[in-house]
């Protein structure tokens, strides 16, 4: 059974950082894409950041330049690192792993950015 599970939310003043991570584990296939998608208060679920295993990244307009995503392929973990980070961050923000099959997703964690 596929399970993702993310860690490293919380609360953070404006203007400073936090660093998410993500374990997937129980594929057997590759997972080809992986990636982070929030969900702010009273609002659809949207593409934050995705890396491929080659390690080409696509990034939300409104987080370049502030949030980098990366991958260790060998343990299966995604990571993102958020710096500069504004209240209109504060969301729930979701790992997603895909194979060429299926897209999984984790259980979401908390980030609240106070201003």
């Amino acid at each position: 059974q596929v399970q993702l599970v993310e860690s490293g939310g919380g609360l953070v003043q404006a203007g400073g950082s936090l660093r998410l991570s993500c374990a997937a584990s129980g594929s057997p296939f590759t997972f080809n894409i992986m990636g982070w998608y929030r969900q702010p208060p009273g609002n659809q679920r949207g593409l934050v950041a995705t890396i491929t295993t080659g390690g080409s990244t696509v990034y939300a307009e409104s987080v370049k330049g502030r949030f980098t995503i990366s991958r260790d392929n060998a343990k299966n973990m995604v990571y993102l690192q958020m710096n500069s980070l504004k209240p209109e961050d504060t969301a729930v923000y979701y790992c997603n792993a895909a194979t060429t099959f299926k897209m999984y997703w984790g259980q979401g964690t908390q980030v609240t950015v106070s201003s």
